[in-house]
């Protein structure tokens, strides 16, 4: 059933960029495990071996604060519609901010959304699939733009301050060391 390779082939980019949704995991090595799903077209495969992920501004920024930490991530991707299938990338990342060198070319890579709040960047050491039958069928129907229009409402300046009241101490009460202005 599950089967492990070293590097996203083209078949698993086909499946990656097929899907709507995406769920992302990330822990320290102290203090709760988080899992988030993602959506937006916010997902790129850059290479056999690398993603990145833009992150926009929610009610927390768990993924940040775990990375200070431990670099680890796992990523899942599964099928809702036509053959099932789960496939899941493996690896170590880090958050790029709009201060970094890096920033300009992995921003060029995705649409502009508001409120943007960093990319991750992943190296992926393992991919690894397995069947997914008992996941269930859905339609897609369409995306979201609740949050969007909450942060274009907001302003810059507003997501800021947000960034600083809601964004800056992750759920374990740890700090999150991104820049806020």
């Amino acid at each position: 059933m599950g089967k492990k390779y070293d590097a996203i082939s083209d078949k698993h980019r086909a499946f990656i960029e097929s899907q709507k949704i995406f769920f992302v995991a990330t822990a320290a090595p102290e203090g709760r495990v988080n899992l988030s799903p993602k959506g937006m077209d916010t997902f790129r495969v850059i290479d056999s071996n690398r993603i990145a992920w833009l992150s926009v501004t929610g009610s927390a920024n768990e993924t940040a604060a775990h990375l200070q930490e431990s670099p680890r991530m796992t990523i899942m991707f599964t099928a809702f519609e036509g053959d099932p299938k789960i496939l899941r990338l493996y690896g170590e990342a880090k958050a790029i901010y709009e201060k970094d060198p890096q920033w300009k070319e992995l921003i060029s890579l995705f649409p502009q959304l508001p409120g943007v709040r960093q990319i991750f960047d992943m190296r992926v050491d393992l991919v690894h699939t397995s069947c997914g039958m008992s996941v269930p069928l859905y339609d897609y129907v369409g995306e979201r733009d609740d949050l969007n229009r909450w942060a274009i409402k907001k302003g810059e300046d507003g997501i800021r301050s947000y960034w600083r009241e809601k964004n800056s101490i992750s759920i374990d009460g740890k700090p999150i060391d991104m820049p806020l202005e």
